[in-house]
């Protein structure tokens, strides 16, 4: 399948596409009164799309990484716990943006690729695992620092803090330090497109 995503797709509009939606209608019209008589920036609908691609990497990893059958017992464990995490931010976030009118991306409109022998075996995967964990940390905090709506900051803040959670419990499975630096970077917008774009198929 053609891909859809691009780095410069995602910062000029939304993405339209045939894949199935993760989130319910119900779902949808939860945060239908939020946006009404609210306009969001297109800088902040960037960044909201641009996330949105994110958590969708993550998702697609996770899901690889699950069915390779080569994490043992703990690391499966973890794994599915960030997948449902994952699977909670991205529909806050779509939700977020179809409020504002906007058609958010779904697994069907992006093809994603990893390195070759990325899932060989627990330690390519973990590792692999970390650098997107460290990927959306800096994604979410760059949004953090450069979003000027006030109502998206809070839950871009708390998704932030779990993938700090979900960064610390790979490290530990890594056997490296769980506590790692005072200050995570934040990763400008153009930082996290181009990590994107290095995972487009």
């Amino acid at each position: 399948m053609a891909t859809e995503f691009s780095r410069a797709g995602f910062l000029r509009r939304g993405v339209a596409g045939g894949g199935a939606l993760l989130v319910s209608a119900s779902g949808l019209t939860a945060f239908a009164g939020a946006a009404s008589g609210a306009t969001i920036p297109d800088a902040d609908l960037a960044y909201l799309r641009l996330l949105i691609a994110a958590e969708l990497l993550a998702l697609d990893f996770q899901d690889r990484a699950l069915a390779s059958g080569k994490l043992h017992h703990e690391a499966r464990s973890v794994l599915r716990k960030m997948r449902a995490d994952e699977n909670s931010h991205y529909t806050k976030l779509a939700n977020l943006l179809t409020a504002a009118g906007q058609t958010p991306a779904t697994s069907g409109d992006i093809d994603f690729s990893y390195p070759k022998r990325t899932f060989h075996g627990q330690a390519s995967i973990l590792r692999q695992a970390g650098q997107i964990e460290r990927l959306l940390l800096g994604a979410h905090l760059g949004a953090v620092e450069n979003v000027v709506t006030p109502e998206l900051r809070l839950p871009i803040g708390q998704i932030a803090a779990n993938e700090a959670q979900h960064e610390g419990a790979l490290t530990e499975l890594a056997g490296g330090a769980v506590i790692g630096r005072a200050f995570a970077p934040a990763l400008e917008m153009a930082a996290v497109s181009n990590a994107l774009d290095r995972f487009e198929s």
